[in-house]
């Protein structure tokens, strides 16, 4: 089968033809339907050896969604057939994060999951260690749903524990409005009642953050914090930036409210300037979330199920999968790719 696999650190990743995978005894392989391309792949493949302990090569493909195919020994969960999304972070299963599956924090983990550091969903098929690490998804369409996994549910991890400070009134500003940032905008519109101003430098994301419901999109290039605070008021009660850049963050520092929050997502290595001069309010706080909990995939696809989310989805075949990462560090996605084996 084909495979986009990541051979070398600090390359591009290669279509390759490898053995399809066996489900192990307790495992399960999904035949792909649709794999999302995340920008966190693209940091992945900059980073020098040893930054990670991941062993190459291995098959990229976090965001998955596709058919049970085959079921190992034991596996009575599922059955061949049904359509699910494979959950990225996979765990030991046994700590006291993953018991509350909350897997994304494992203590134990040293391999990152799914498309990271094992096989993922960039082929045709993918093994799946246990039925535990899938979600059912009825009739969603699976390319559609894949970047449920990651774009949406990131973004729903970022925006739930903040919800209490989302009182009507407050304001969110979104910076950067790619993959996760055209769903944090939709997940905002149905479960808050704040006012969303999204920042980006393209016009096609600028305006694909207004059909998603935000109420104004500034265009990041010249941008003062008097532009963006004209939108906001008194300032952001949320901000979440998912470039995290040392430019977006300096963006954040500056329209921030007063007791407001600051969510760094993104992971271009930027930093909150907090020194003397720094713009920060008196008061404020700052997160770092990653990814989501298990079960936050199950309420990501039940808010799917009932119509608040659409992923806006440009569909590559896996020959185009080079090309799109390509076009993904240039800008040129808008919403997400998704490959369609």
């Amino acid at each position: 089968m084909k495979a986009v696999r990541l051979v070398r650190w600090q390359a591009e990743p290669e279509v390759l033809e490898v053995e399809p995978p066996q489900p192990a005894p307790g495992g399960v392989v999904v035949k792909v339907e649709g794999a999302g391309l995340c920008h966190s792949d693209l940091h992945l493949m900059e980073w020098p050896e040893g930054t990670l302990p991941w062993f190459l090569p291995f098959t990229l493909g976090h965001e998955t969604a596709g058919t049970v195919a085959a079921l190992g020994a034991g596996v009575t969960a599922f059955t061949e057939g049904d359509r699910v999304l494979v959950y990225g972070p996979w765990g030991c299963g046994a700590c006291p994060h993953c018991a509350r599956g909350e897997e994304n924090l494992c203590q134990e983990r040293q391999v990152g999951g799914c498309g990271l550091g094992i096989d993922g969903g960039l082929a045709e098929y993918v093994a799946v260690p246990s039925p535990r690490l899938l979600v059912p998804i009825g009739d969603l369409d699976p390319v559609q749903a894949a970047p449920l996994t990651d774009a949406a549910l990131t973004s729903y991890h970022a925006i739930k524990r903040e919800l209490p400070r989302l009182v009507p009134g407050s304001t969110v500003v979104v910076i950067g409005v790619g993959g996760l940032g055209h769903m944090a905008v939709q997940l905002l519109r149905e479960l808050t009642p704040s006012r969303v101003v999204a920042i980006d430098p393209r016009a096609g994301a600028r305006q694909l953050a207004l059909d998603a419901g935000a109420a104004a999109a500034l265009d990041s290039a010249g941008l003062e914090p008097g532009d963006v605070r004209a939108e906001s008021g008194s300032g952001a009660a949320l901000v979440l930036d998912f470039v995290g850049s040392d430019e977006t963050l300096r963006v954040a520092a500056s329209v921030v409210a007063v007791g407001g929050h600051v969510s760094m997502v993104g992971l271009a290595g930027g930093k909150l300037p907090t020194g003397a001069g720094s713009p920060l309010p008196i008061e404020w706080t700052a997160g770092k979330p990653s990814w989501g909990t298990l079960p936050e995939l199950h309420e990501v696809v039940a808010l799917a199920h009932a119509g608040g989310l659409e992923v806006e989805v440009e569909r590559l075949s896996l020959d185009e999968a080079v090309e799109g990462y390509r076009r993904l560090r240039s800008g040129e996605v808008v919403g997400r790719a998704v490959v369609v084996p």
